[in-house]
C-alpha cells in the first residue's frame, strides 16, 4: 500500500489519486514522488479508468517540494543530485502523459511543486480562498522541473509577472493567469469537479487519449530537451550558495540574509 497517495476508483470508472502527507501540507518528498509516478503509469494502463482526478487531503493542495528532502542534496554529489531532480522531473512527465482526462481539484493552498501538479492537470478547479505561489526564489531556489508545464499554461507573458517574483496570490489571480480553469466557493467544489467529469463518460476512451496526446504535440508541451534543461537547472541551484542559505534560514526561522 502507498504510505503518501491513495486511490479510490467508482464504478464508472472515475479514479480520485489523494494526496494523503497532510502533515507535512502534503509536500511532495522522494517516496511521494515515486508513489504519483506510479499511480499514472498504473492508472494510465487500466483500461477500466475513464477519468482522474487529483486531490489532497487536509488544509494544503501541495506545499511544493519537500525542504528537508531538497537539504539532503546539499551535501550530495552531482550525479545524485541530477538524479533526485530527475525523479521530480519524471514524476510530472507522467502525470503530463496520462492518456485520461486528468482534473485537478485543488482545495487548498498550492506552492512551488503544487502549482506544477495544477499545471499538469487539464483542468484544473479550485476553492476561492486558496492562494497560489512560486514562491522558490525566496529561498534561492527556481521553479526549474516544474517551469515546463507552468509556462505551457501560463504562456512566458503571463508568467514572466509571477515566476520570479515569490509572490502569492489569490484564487481569481490564478484563474485569470490561467492556472486555475474556475475558481468556486468550497462547497461547490465537488459539484464543479462533477461538472467537469460527467462529459468524458460518453466519449470514446481510445479518442480521448489520441486527442489528448495531439493537443501535447501540436501545443509544444515539454519535450525531452526542455526537461533536461530543467533536471539540469535544479540540480545546479542546488549546488550553489543561496539555496543553501535560504532553506537555512528556512529551519532556522530567520529571515534569509537577502532579506530587506
Amino acid at each position: 500500500m502507498p504510505d503518501t497517495i491513495r486511490i479510490d476508483q467508482d464504478d464508472r470508472g472515475v479514479a480520485t489519486l489523494w494526496l494523503t502527507r497532510t502533515e507535512k501540507h502534503n509536500a511532495m518528498s522522494a517516496l511521494m514522488m515515486d508513489e504519483l509516478r506510479h499511480a499514472a503509469e498504473t492508472l494510465g494502463s487500466d483500461d477500466s479508468v475513464r477519468v482522474v482526478i487529483l486531490a489532497a487531503e487536509g488544509k494544503t493542495f501541495c506545499a511544493g517540494g519537500d525542504l528537508a528532502w531538497m537539504r539532503d542534496q546539499f551535501e550530495a554529489d552531482s550525479a545524485t543530485r541530477m538524479s533526485e531532480a530527475r525523479r521530480l522531473a519524471e514524476m510530472l512527465l507522467a502525470l503530463d502523459r496520462l492518456p485520461k482526462p486528468l482534473i485537478g481539484r485543488l482545495q487548498g493552498n498550492a506552492l512551488g511543486g503544487g502549482v506544477g501538479l495544477a499545471s499538469v492537470c487539464d483542468c484544473a478547479i479550485g476553492a476561492d480562498h486558496i492562494q497560489m505561489g512560486l514562491t522558490e526564489v525566496k529561498l534561492g531556489l527556481i521553479p526549474a522541473t516544474i517551469g515546463p508545464y507552468v509556462i505551457a499554461r501560463m504562456g512566458a507573458a503571463r508568467a514572466r509577472q509571477v515566476f520570479f517574483q515569490g509572490r502569492v496570490f489569490d484564487a481569481p489571480e490564478a484563474e485569470r493567469l490561467g492556472l486555475l480553469s474556475r475558481v468556486v466557493s468550497p462547497e461547490n467544489l465537488d459539484e464543479a469537479v462533477e461538472a467537469e467529469v460527467a462529459p468524458y463518460l460518453k466519449t470514446a476512451p481510445g479518442a480521448v487519449a489520441r486527442a489528448k496526446a495531439l493537443v501535447r504535440e501540436l501545443g509544444g508541451g515539454a519535450d525531452a530537451a526542455q526537461i533536461d534543461v530543467s533536471v539540469t537547472a535544479l540540480a545546479e541551484i542546488w549546488a550553489g550558495d543561496e539555496s543553501s542559505e535560504g532553506i537555512a534560514s528556512f529551519f532556522e526561522r530567520r529571515p534569509a540574509a537577502w532579506t530587506k
